[in-house]
This record gives C-alpha cells, sequence and structure tokens, in this order.
C-alpha cells in the first residue's frame, strides 16, 4: 500500500487549532489524533465525517476539558494529518472499522462517550456495537447506520454523485455547502490544508461509495449485525441532529425508536445549522454532550 502524508507545514497556524498533535501505528499506518485534557479523565471520542477533520471539533475540545473531560478527535485514515492511502481501492467501510478499532485497542480506551456525526457515526456505531465493552454512552449527530435495506434518500443520492462527477474535489467549498454560517477564508483554507492535491483527496472521493445503499452491498451484513447490538443497548444514547441536514433528516427518529438506551433521553435538534452542525453550532453542541454526561454517569 502506498502512503501519502500532509507535510506538516500545513498545519502550521490554522485558525482556532493550537492543538499538540499525537500519532498511534495501526497496521503499518499513521493515525493522527488530538488528545486534550486529563488522561485520567473520562474520554469523549470526537468522530468526524466526509471531508472534513479533527479541525471540525475545535471549538468543541476545549468545553469538553474545561469539564474535566479527556477529548480526542482521531483524524480517519486519508484525511486530517492521518496517513492516506494513494489508492481508492485501499479504502473499505471494512477497512475503516479495523483502523479505529486499531485505534480503541492501541490507547485502551474505556468507559467513552462516543460523539459521531456523518461517517464518524458509519464507523463509530460499528465500533460501539463491536466493541460494547468499550462505551459508556453515544451521541448521534447527523449520522445513521444504513444497510442497504431502505432508500437513501434523494439528498445522499445527489451528493454520492457530485462527489463521483466534479473535476476538482473542493474540501473547503463542500464543507461551506453543508453550513448554514458563513465560513471564513481562513477556515476553509484549514479545511483544504490536509489536501494540497488532488492525488491526496482518494479517500474523500472513494467515501461516498462506500456508504450501503444496496442489500447485497458488502457492508451490509457487517451493519445488521452491527444492529442487532443497537436493538438491545441499554446504556444512554442521545441524538443531537441539525434542523438543516437534507441528507440526515429523521434518521434521529429512527435511531430513537429503535436503540432501547434512546428512550426517555433528552433529545435534541440543533437549531440553525446545517450538516457539519459542529462547525455552525459547535459550543452548543458541545454543551448539549457535557450535560447529557453529567446527566447519565
Amino acid at each position: 500500500m502506498e502512503l501519502l502524508r500532509t507535510p506538516d507545514e500545513r498545519f502550521v497556524n490554522l485558525s482556532g487549532y493550537s492543538f499538540s498533535p499525537h500519532y498511534v501505528e495501526v497496521h503499518g499506518l499513521r493515525i493522527h489524533y488530538v488528545d486534550e485534557g486529563p488522561r485520567s479523565a473520562l474520554p469523549v471520542l470526537l468522530m468526524h465525517g466526509v471531508p472534513s477533520w479533527s479541525y471540525l471539533y475545535r471549538k468543541m475540545i476545549p468545553i469538553f476539558t474545561r469539564a474535566g473531560y479527556r477529548a480526542l478527535a482521531p483524524d480517519l485514515l486519508g484525511f486530517g494529518r492521518s496517513d492516506k492511502p494513494s489508492r481508492r481501492s485501499d479504502y473499505t467501510y471494512q477497512c475503516h472499522v479495523n483502523w479505529m478499532a486499531g485505534f480503541l485497542t492501541a490507547l485502551d480506551l474505556s468507559h467513552i462517550t462516543l460523539v459521531g456525526q456523518d461517517w464518524g457515526g458509519l464507523i463509530g456505531l460499528r465500533l460501539v456495537a463491536e466493541h460494547e465493552e468499550r462505551f459508556d454512552r453515544v451521541v448521534a449527530a447527523n449520522t445513521f447506520l444504513p444497510t442497504g435495506d431502505q432508500p437513501l434518500g434523494e439528498g445522499f443520492h445527489r451528493w454520492k454523485k457530485f462527489s463521483q462527477e466534479v473535476e476538482v474535489f473542493d474540501v473547503g467549498w463542500i464543507i461551506q455547502s453543508g453550513c448554514k454560517s458563513t465560513l471564513p477564508p481562513d477556515v476553509i483554507a484549514a479545511y483544504n490544508a490536509p489536501f494540497p492535491e488532488e492525488r491526496f483527496k482518494e479517500g474523500a472521493r472513494q467515501f461516498p461509495v462506500l456508504v450501503p445503499a444496496s442489500p447485497d452491498d458488502p457492508a451490509a451484513p457487517a451493519n445488521r449485525k452491527a444492529w442487532e447490538v443497537l436493538s438491545r443497548w441499554r446504556k444512554p444514547f442521545l441524538t443531537a441532529f441539525s434542523d438543516s441536514d437534507p441528507v440526515t433528516r429523521g434518521a434521529d427518529l429512527i435511531l430513537q425508536g429503535l436503540i432501547p438506551g434512546a428512550v426517555g433521553q433528552p433529545h435534541t435538534t440543533i437549531r440553525d445549522a446545517g450538516h457539519f452542525l459542529q462547525e455552525d453550532k459547535g459550543e452548543e453542541l458541545a454543551q448539549v454532550v457535557v450535560d447529557f454526561i453529567a446527566h447519565t454517569s
């Protein structure tokens, strides 16, 4: 497997992102992660989606650390400061689950609160189902766990078509298009920082076609098996979706109806926020998570 690694100078003086880098090697690949707060504190695992990276959580991390928690925000392989396999065929749904399972094992994390958005939920919910002993609670934000047995909706298919046909995969523009707020140029530049050339974006381009969209998708059996666990999951489960995401709209109600741990929880709708609600309303989302942990500890 040929790996690309974004030069460190691309990450110097990024707006609002002064966290020290941390690295762990998993299956021969280097995963970068932010690790802030006491190492002995309860961990909050912040998992990003596509095509963002841990920069997405920069507004939220200080709120968790001030509340006394350990905030961990890994970059998925192919994103941020993590290694980027150079071929699209190197990226599969199962590989991403395996890589992040290796991350949990390498850091020996337990009593985790998962915050998963977009693909951070598609991967994170698989981790919860397959390593349930490591997780104490879940916050699902604009995400879902498809099996290919139900249609994914027009919003997703528009995004998938765009991602495969656009000549230049403009990451900063894509993030902006998924927000309700107007991002300043330095923030857009920070989202572009990990991708100095198109060849660094193979993972970002591949992710949309990895979403199980048909019953015979390669990832469908594993996701169905994960649902067998989630359908009896009684630990606290919270949905915190935004009100303006055409891709995941309505998935919060599905999660609430199928997961026992969601019953009676203070499910939240974040107002005036798009798909990337961490960017639009990061501080508000972080406080929702802090209150949820306090309420369920």
